[in-house]
C-alpha cells in the first residue's frame, strides 16, 4: 500500500468489535447485544466519514490486527495499539508515526456519531499554522487531538475516562498554540446515546 501524503496522518483508535468488551457502561442500561449494535453503527459512521480524506489513515486495533474486516487493507493501514493504559497507548501511536517522518498527525476515537469529514479536515488546516489542535467533548475529555509535535506530558497523568481530562490537557498546552475545535458529544452512557441526533434507530428502551 504506498502513502497517499508524505507528512499528514491519521490515527484511529479503534476497539476490536467483540459482545462483552465495547460500550460497556452503555450495555449497562441497554445490554451487551445492543451496545455491540450501536458500536458497529460507530465504526461504519468513522469509515464512511475518514475514507474521503487524502491524509494517510493508520486503524489502530485494541486486542489484535483484524485482517478481513470492513477497515480495507487498500485504505487504511493497519496496527495494534500498544501501553499499560490510553495515555501510553496515544503517546506510542504518535511516537511511530513521527519516527515515519509524518509531520501533522492527527488522533480521533471511533465513538463520535457528530464527527465530520469537514471537521477533521479542519484540524489538519489548523495545523498548518499552528501546534496544536483539540477537539473538545462534552463529558469532560477529548474527541480529536493533533499535533505538529510530539508532546509527551500531554500523555501522563491522566484519570483517562473522567471529566479532568481536557482541563489537565489545555493545562499542559497553557504555553503552545492551540486551537479548540466545536464540542461535541461521543458516546459512551445511555443519556450519551439520546442526545446524539440521527440515533433514533438505537434509543432502546432500558
Amino acid at each position: 500500500m504506498k502513502k497517499l501524503n508524505t507528512h499528514k496522518a491519521l490515527i484511529i483508535f479503534t476497539r476490536n468489535p467483540e459482545m462483552g468488551k465495547v460500550k460497556t457502561r452503555l450495555a449497562k442500561t441497554i445490554g451487551d447485544l445492543a451496545a455491540l449494535k450501536v458500536y458497529r453503527k460507530l465504526l461504519e459512521h468513522t469509515l464512511h466519514i475518514t475514507r474521503p480524506l487524502e491524509v494517510d489513515k493508520f486503524v489502530f486495533y485494541s486486542e489484535q490486527i483484524q485482517e478481513n474486516d470492513h477497515w480495507d487493507a487498500a485504505t487504511y493501514f493497519k496496527e495494534l495499539q500498544n501501553g499499560v493504559d490510553l495515555g501510553e497507548r496515544m503517546h506510542h501511536a504518535f511516537e511511530l508515526l513521527f519516527s515515519r517522518g509524518y509531520r501533522q498527525i492527527v488522533i480521533v476515537g471511533s465513538d463520535i456519531f457528530e464527527l465530520t469529514t469537514t471537521g477533521i479536515q479542519e484540524a489538519f488546516t489548523h495545523l498548518d499554522s499552528t501546534n496544536y489542535v483539540v477537539g473538545p467533548a462534552l463529558d469532560g475529555g477529548y474527541y480529536l487531538l493533533g499535533m505538529n509535535a510530539l508532546k509527551k506530558k500531554l500523555f501522563e497523568n491522566k484519570k483517562w475516562g473522567t471529566r479532568t481530562v481536557l482541563k489537565e490537557t489545555l493545562k499542559n498546552l497553557e504555553q503552545e498554540q492551540v486551537v479548540l475545535l466545536a464540542a461535541k458529544n461521543d458516546i459512551d452512557t445511555y443519556d450519551d446515546l439520546k442526545k446524539s441526533s440521527g440515533f433514533n434507530q438505537f434509543l432502546i428502551a432500558p
